[in-house]
C-alpha cells in the first residue's frame, strides 16, 4: 500500500466555495455526455478542418452558436439555480432554459451569415431583437450559475454600461445606445459574447480541458502524487514538500485553484498533520501550492490562454514568460517550508510508507511521455491549438495499453465525458458573460477615455499605476473569476502601463499574478477556506497562515515589471544575473518571514527585538531581488550593497548569538 492509498481522502463539499456542478443521472446525465462529445466532434472538425458537414459551410460565426448554445444547454442541466436545488433531476425550468437557449443559438446560426454580411450588430431586424435579449438573458443566468452571484452582478451592470453611460458624469461617460442595439450588439456584435474570450475557448482552451480530464481519469492524479511522496516524502518537512510539487504540478494541469486544493489536498494535507506540521500552516502550504499551480506553464488555466489572444502572441510566449516567475514563487515556498521544518524539528515520513521512485514510475511512465509530447508541441513546435489534440489520444492509448488499474471501461468514458461536459459549461458560461463587459466598454468608446485618466491620475508615474492595479486587480479578483478580473483590467488597465514604458508582457502579466492574489488573500481568501475545510481549521487564520507562506508573491510581480528579463525579454547574460539575485533575495525573505536560517540557526527565538531585525532583513531581501530601474537614480550595485549593509550584521548577530547558547548547552 502506497502513501496515497493509506490516507482516506474525506469528501468535501465544493458548493460552499464556488458555484459547483450537481450529481446527475438517467435522462440528464446522458444529454449531457451527448453535449460534451458533440462539442467535442465539432471543434475537432473546426480545428483540423475536417469537412465533417459535407456541403455546408460552418463558418466560424455558426461555430461559434452553437458551442455557446450546447455549452449553456449543459450548463443549465448541470449548474442548479441555487445552492440547495441539487437534486438528481434538474426542475422543468432547467429544462425549459437549456431549450430556450438552443432554440435562441439555433436562430442565430441559421442567420450567421446575414449577421456576418449585413451587419445585423448594427441594424438588427425586429426578430433578431427579441432574440438578442433572450441570449443576453440567459448568458446572464449561465454566468450566474456557473460563476457565481458577484459575477452575475457586475457582468449586468456592466452590460448595460451603454444605456445608462450619458447620465453618469463626464469622466466615465461615453457614446449611449438604446436596449435594442445594445442587446443586438452583445449578441451579434464580435467584440461582446461573441468576443476575444469565447474565440480562445473555441479556438484553444477546448483541447487543454480535453486533455485535462484524460490525465484525471486515466489515474495521472494519484501518479503524481506516489512520485511526488517517493521524491520528497522522507525529507524534512517531506509531505508539505510533496504538496507543493504536486499540486502545483497537477494545479497546472486542471487551471482551477479551488478544485485542485479539494482533490489534491484531501490527501497532503492529513499527511503534513501526521508529520508534525500545525493545521492552518498545512492547509496554507496546500492553498498556496494549488494557486501557484494556475501560474506555472505548461498549461497555466484558461486565463493564460486569453492573455495570448488578448496580446496577439502564442501562447508558447507566455508559457515561457511565466517560467522564472513560477520558478521563484515555488522556490520561496519551498524554503519556507524548509525552514519551518528545521526550526520545528519536523522530520519526514518512514521510508517503509512510501513508494518506491523506480516502481512509481514503471507504472506510471507513459504521463510522463504524454506530458513530454505535450511540451514539445507548444514549445517547440508552437502549435498551441493541435497539440492536445495529439496528446490526449496519445495518453488514453498508452493508458489501454500499460495500466491494468486504470484501464479504461464503458462506465470510465462516461464518467470522462461528464467531466468534459461539466468543463465546457463551466467556462462558457464564465467566458461569454465576461465577453460582455468588453462589449459595453467597446460600445461606448470609454476604455480609451479610463486609460488616459489613469495616466494623468498617477501623472506618468509607474509606481503609482502598478499600486492602482494591483490593488484594483486584488478587489476584483474576490468578486469575479480571474479569468473576468484579468480581462477587465486588460482593458482598462495593460495599456496605461505600456504607455508609461512596460513591456507588453510585463503588463499583462502583472495584473494576471494580481488577479490570482485573492485566493490566499483575506478576507476572501477561498482557496484557504476550501482547505480550512479539509484541515478542520479557522478560514480566516487560514487565510492568514496562506498569504504569509506565498507572501513573496506580492513582490514578484514588481520585480519582473522593472526587470523584463524575469520574462525572457533580455539576453542571456542578463536573464541569468537578475534570476540569481531574485533567487538570492527571495530564499532571504523567506528565511526571515520563517525567522530561522540553515547552517545559522533560529532568528532571535524569544527575544524582543526579534520582529523588528526580521522586517529589516526582508527589507534587505527585496533590495536584493529589486531590480536597480524600480529606484530613480540608483543601480543595482547600490541597492545590493545597501542589502549587505542591513543584512550582514543582523545575520552576524544571530550566528553569535546561536553559537553562544549552543556552547552554554554544551557545558
Amino acid at each position: 500500500m502506497t502513501q496515497t492509498d493509506a490516507i482516506a481522502p474525506q469528501p468535501v463539499d465544493a458548493s460552499q466555495f464556488e458555484s459547483g456542478p450537481r450529481e446527475i443521472a438517467g435522462l440528464p446525465r446522458w444529454t449531457v455526455r451527448i453535449i460534451a462529445a458533440l462539442i467535442l466532434v465539432l471543434s475537432i472538425n473546426q480545428t483540423f478542418n475536417l469537412g465533417f458537414f459535407v456541403g455546408y459551410t460552418l463558418i466560424d460565426l455558426r461555430f461559434f452558436y452553437a458551442i455557446i448554445g450546447l455549452a449553456l444547454a449543459c450548463c443549465f442541466l448541470v449548474y442548479p439555480a441555487n445552492s440547495s436545488a441539487r437534486s438528481l433531476t434538474p426542475p422543468w425550468y432547467d429544462w425549459l432554459l437549456a431549450v430556450a437557449i438552443l432554440v435562441v443559438c439555433s436562430y442565430f446560426l441559421v442567420n450567421a451569415l446575414n449577421i456576418a454580411l449585413r451587419g445585423w450588430e448594427m441594424a438588427p431586424p425586429e426578430p433578431a431583437i427579441y432574440f438578442s435579449f433572450a441570449l443576453w438573458f440567459l448568458v446572464l443566468e449561465a454566468g450566474r450559475r456557473a460563476g457565481g452571484l458577484p459575477l452575475a452582478i457586475i457582468v449586468g451592470v456592466m452590460s448595460l454600461y451603454p444605456v445608462y453611460t450619458e447620465y453618469l458624469p463626464t469622466a466615465i461617460s461615453g457614446f449611449g445606445s438604446g436596449p435594442a442595439y445594445t442587446a443586438a450588439y452583445h449578441a451579434m456584435g464580435s467584440e461582446s459574447i461573441l468576443g476575444i474570450p469565447l474565440r480562445t475557448f473555441a479556438s484553444l482552451i477546448i483541447g487543454f480541458l480535453l486533455f485535462g480530464a484524460a490525465l484525471q481519469q486515466t489515474g495521472a492524479g494519484k501518479f503524481f502524487m506516489d512520485l511526488s511522496f517517493a521524491l520528497l516524502g522522507k525529507v524534512r518537512g517531506g509531505p508539505a514538500k510533496v504538496a507543493i510539487f504536486s499540486s502545483g504540478l497537477l494545479g497546472s494541469m486542471s487551471g482551477s485553484v479551488i478544485t485542485n486544493v479539494l482533490t489534491t489536498g484531501v490527501m497532503t494535507i492529513p499527511a503534513m498533520r501526521r508529520t508534525g506540521i500545525r493545521g492552518t500552516v498545512a492547509a496554507g502550504v496546500e492553498t498556496c501550492a494549488s494557486t501557484g499551480g494556475v501560474l506555472m506553464p505548461p498549461v497555466m488555466g484558461a486565463t493564460a490562454f486569453v492573455m495570448a489572444s488578448v496580446m496577439n502572441v502564442p501562447y508558447a510566449d507566455v508559457a515561457l514568460a511565466a517560467v522564472i516567475p513560477s520558478f521563484l514563487y515555488f522556490l520561496g515556498l519551498f524554503i519556507q517550508i524548509d525552514a519551518y521544518a528545521g526550526k520545528e524539528k519536523l522530520k519526514g515520513l518512514p521510508a517503509e510508507e512510501l513508494p518506491k521512485v523506480g516502481q512509481t514510475l514503471k507504472d506510471g511512465w507513459y504521463y510522463i511521455f504524454a506530458f513530454a509530447v505535450l511540451i514539445y508541441m507548444l514549445l517547440v513546435m508552437r502549435r498551441e491549438a493541435l497539440a492536445p489534440y495529439y496528446a490526449t489520444p496519445l495518453l488514453i492509448i498508452l493508458n489501454q495499453l500499460f495500466s491494468k488499474r486504470h484501464r479504461w471501461g464503458w462506465k470510465d468514458v462516461g464518467r470522462f465525458l461528464d467531466d468534459l461536459g461539466s468543463l465546457f459549461a463551466n467556462m462558457v458560461a464564465i467566458l461569454a458573460a465576461v465577453g460582455m463587459i468588453i462589449g459595453a466598454l467597446s460600445m461606448t468608446g470609454v476604455a480609451a477615455t479610463l486609460v488616459n485618466d489613469l495616466l494623468r491620475i498617477a501623472d506618468g508615474n509607474v509606481l503609482g499605476l502598478l499600486l492602482m492595479g494591483a490593488f484594483t486587480g486584488l478587489i476584483l479578483g474576490t468578486g469575479m473569476t480571474s479569468t473576468a478580473a484579468y480581462i477587465f483590467l486588460a482593458i482598462l488597465l495593460a495599456p496605461a502601463l505600456i504607455q508609461v514604458g512596460i513591456s507588453q508582457m510585463a503588463a499583462h502579466m502583472f495584473i494576471f499574478y494580481w488577479g490570482m492574489l485573492s485566493f490566499i488573500t483575506p478576507p476572501v481568501a477561498l482557496g484557504a477556506f476550501a482547505a480550512a475545510s479539509i484541515a478542520k481549521t479557522p478560514p480566516m487564520a487560514t487565510g492568514f497562515q496562506a498569504m504569509r507562506l506565498g507572501s513573496i508573491i506580492y513582490f514578484i510581480p514588481f520585480f519582473f515589471v522593472f526587470e523584463p528579463a524575469l520574462l525572457m525579454e533580455g539576453t542571456v547574460s542578463e536573464i541569468i544575473f537578475y534570476t540569481c539575485l531574485a533567487i538570492v533575495g527571495i530564499a532571504i525573505f523567506a528565511w526571515s518571514i520563517q525567522g530561522y536560517m540553515p547552517l545559522i540557526g533560529p532568528l532571535f527565538e524569544g527575544r524582543p527585538y526579534a520582529w523588528p531585525l526580521r522586517i529589516a532583513l526582508m527589507f534587505a531581501a527585496i533590495l536584493v531581488a529589486l531590480p536597480g530601474d524600480a529606484v530613480p537614480g540608483w543601480t543595482d550595485v547600490h541597492l545590493l550593497m545597501l542589502a549587505l549593509v542591513i543584512a550582514v550584521p543582523i545575520v552576524g548577530a544571530a550566528y553569535v548569538m546561536n553559537r553562544s547558547a549552543r556552547q552554554s548547552a554544551a557545558v
